[in-house]
Parts: C-alpha cells; structure tokens; sequence
C-alpha cells in the first residue's frame, strides 16, 4: 500500500540510518573525488560477508545481539554495561574467508556497532512507532526533513535530508529502504539500505542543488544499517550495526586522520542510539505499552 506522508511527519526511525561518518583530513580531501568500479566492488563483497555473518546470527539458538557471539567474559561485561542504562559502542571489521583484511582501493568502510537499553517499554510498541513515527516529535537534531514515500507490511521507503557537521558542514539528499522482521514474539530485526545519496551544495540558499551521486566529496557514497530488537525484563534492547562507504586518504595522513574518524563514528552512534531512545520515550510508547498495537 503506497502513502504520502504529510511533510510534519518526523520519523523516530531516522535514526536508524544515521550511525555514519564524515571522513576529514587536509584541505584536498575536500574537493571532488569520484566513486570507481573498483571500491563499489569491494563494498558489495564487504557487504556481502558481513550479511551471510548477521544472517547466521538471528538463525543461531546461541545468541541473538552480535556481541552475545563473541568471548563469553566480554558478552557478559557488555551486558552489564547495557543493562546500567550506557551506551555500548564498539568498533568492527568484516574479514574475508581466509581472515585477512578487505582492501578498499579508492575508499574506506566504516564499520561500528552500537547498543542500548530502552526502559518500560514493550517491543511490538517500539516497532509500531517506528514504522508510524509521532509527527508531535522532532527528530535529531541532524535530519531536517523527513518523509514517508511509501508504507507496505513489512517495510518502508523514506526520504531524510541529512547534515554533518563536524569540521565541515556537508548534507545530502537520501531515499531508505527499510524492512522489517519478526523472529518470534520477542525479537525482531530490520535492514535498512540507502538507495540513494546525494550531496547538496548551497545549502539554504535559492540555489541548493544536488551534485551527481558518486562525483562530489565523497564523504558518503553508501549506507546500511543493521538493527536487532530484543525485550527484556524492564524495556528492549536494541542493537545497531553500521556500515558507511567514503572516499579514502592518503596513507601518509592515516595517523593524523584515523583517529578522527575514528572518535567522530564513536560519538555519532552513540548520540544515534541516545537520541533514539529519548526520542521514544518522549512519545506515548511507554503510555501504550499496556495497550493492543492499532492495525497489528
């Protein structure tokens, strides 16, 4: 079934496509740069990996959040840590069948994973006002503008306007599409993938464009965003996992440079996964969670 959204609708989900990052580094990273064949072909195979790996995970008996798979003492510490209200956030990489490390020629891949706790609340609530955000809720601070493009069972297409601003401002035009899945009555997942990215310039200004998608900065040429949901006793516990393409940097500035992409991905889920959770506390989810889900 296909909606328009009224252009007030502000999506609790926008946060779901959020946890990237702006690379930065000297003045030249700042111009143009354009996305090869090359890099597309070891994102599809980076991706490619870390899907078959997620989709293990949801079929295991043994876990269900990633960080359940890994050392059972470092589970157990990462537990506790999302258990206290923090914001667990760990930085990943994808390696190839013989563990070694995916080469990324002409770009780099940002991988990261990030988890929280939201209190009171029960799951089939969290989906519900995910997929019909509260259009009396604005969203981070970061998306400025939102829609719905088109709404069916499972899954969604949604239009956001992002911004970045760290060390430069940079924004982009960007379409999602979202689906979702239920494993059982107390778990669920969705994939969201950006089907589109375009870099703006001019922003607020008669005349904003869109520079051609793969030939402009290159600080995002791709998105996907992974999330688990879990309910457990006092609220659901939800996990995101993050993958984000940029244009690369000369080695002889990766000492200078990898360290603030580093710290600035950190400090983005975390304030993604933050922000998600303030956000739907702030709407009835937690006053609903006692009463039936409209239209589920």
């Amino acid at each position: 079934m296909k909606t328009s959204a009224s252009t007030k609708v502000r999506l609790a989900l926008g946060t779901a496509v959020l946890a990237t990052v702006c690379p930065v580094g000297s003045g030249s990273l700042l111009q143009g740069a354009e996305l090869k064949p090359e890099t597309l072909l070891a994102w599809d195979k980076y991706v490619r990996i870390t899907e078959a790996r997620i989709r293990d995970e949801l079929a295991s008996e043994k876990g269900f959040f990633g960080h359940e798979f890994g050392r059972k003492n470092e589970a157990r510490a990462a537990w506790q840590q999302v258990r206290s209200g923090r914001v667990m956030v760990a930085r990943m990489e994808t390696e190839d069948s013989r563990g070694r490390t995916i080469k990324v020629r002409g770009g780099m891949i940002h991988h990261w994973r990030g988890t929280i706790l939201i209190p009171s609340v029960r799951l089939e609530q969290v989906i519900h006002r995910l997929r019909y955000p509260d259009p009396n809720v604005p969203p981070q601070k970061d998306v400025l503008e939102t829609r719905i493009l088109e709404r069916d069972q499972d899954s969604l297409r949604i239009y956001l306007k992002l911004v970045r601003k760290k060390i430069v401002t940079v924004a982009y035009n960007t379409e999602h599409l979202v689906r979702y899945r239920w494993h059982n009555p107390f778990r669920a997942s969705s994939r969201s993938i950006a089907t589109r990215i375009a870099e703006l310039e001019k922003l607020h200004t008669p005349q904003e464009r869109e520079k051609a998608p793969g030939h402009d900065r290159g600080f995002l040429w791709r998105l996907n965003s992974y999330w688990r949901y879990q309910q457990v006793d006092g609220g659901v516990v939800v996990e995101c996992e993050s993958l984000s393409l940029s244009r690369g940097y000369p080695v002889i500035f990766k000492p200078i440079v990898a360290p603030i992409v580093r710290s600035i991905a950190r400090k983005s889920m975390r304030r993604t996964l933050a922000s998600l959770r303030h956000r739907l506390l702030l709407t009835d989810v937690a006053q609903e969670s006692l009463q039936p889900v409209p239209g589920s």
